[in-house]
């Protein structure tokens, strides 16, 4: 697969995470919620300190925030590295776009620790106003401390647990509950497919059977028989 093909991939995936997060940064205030197809698919905007499901290292704008941030800058740094060298080996195209897709999404939300702090002002739920872009008192927060924006949810079934449910009996139930982005699609999406298709991707190629030589004494010559 050739270069240009993978970087094309990355830059595409990135444009649509990035234009659709400056969208949603800049025209929803934080907690908006709106229904794009009936219950189960919404747009809502939330902003995320941490991991995947809001987990986080230690406080907001602690030193979990920027541990957090580096490592995705070491995980991005060996992507680039990855991509190149799974390239030069000829390895299976559909293993080396997901491999992009996962490097794209890990870029993507890279992104918005790095910059969004510095560009964007804070959206307050209680004001209910949109952030600006480059606001004149600065942006919500410092280099490598910026929250990241979410905004895709789809709550396919909302209902309540049973009373004779064992800890959760009368508690409200939902699937699916995480709030995520195009970058978190794109690299959860590329996790599956080389999960899916994992004995195509990492086919080994079988070796050459060898066949044992059989010594004998029969001399080769023109009186030998050929049965």
């Amino acid at each position: 697969m050739k270069k240009r093909t993978v970087i094309l991939t990355i830059l595409l995936i990135l444009l649509i995470d990035q234009v659709f997060k400056f969208y949603i940064k800049t025209s929803f205030y934080l907690g908006e919620d709106h229904r794009i197809l009936g219950n189960w698919f919404r747009l809502h905007f939330v902003e995320n300190e941490g991991m995947a499901w809001g987990w986080k290292l230690g406080e907001s704008g602690s030193w979990g925030k920027l541990a957090l941030t580096i490592f995705r800058m070491a995980a991005v740094a060996f992507g680039v590295y990855y991509i190149g060298h799974i390239i030069k080996k000829k390895e299976h195209p559909g293993f080396i776009i997901c491999v992009a897709m996962i490097f794209a999404g890990a870029v993507g939300n890279l992104i918005d620790s790095m910059f969004y702090g510095l560009i964007f002002e804070a959206s307050d739920p209680m004001m209910q106003n949109v952030a600006r872009l480059f606001p004149e008192g600065g942006g919500y927060a410092g280099f490598l401390h910026g929250k990241v924006v979410d905004m895709l949810y789809f709550p396919i079934i909302q209902s309540t647990y049973p009373n004779w449910f064992p800890v959760w009996g009368g508690e409200p139930f939902e699937f699916f509950s995480p709030v995520f982005n195009i970058a978190d699609a794109s690299i959860s999406i590329g996790l599956i497919i080389i999960l899916l298709f994992q004995n195509r991707f990492f086919k080994k190629q079988e070796e050459p059977s060898k066949h044992p030589t059989v010594e004998t004494n029969v001399s080769a010559g023109d009186d030998a028989q050929v049965l």
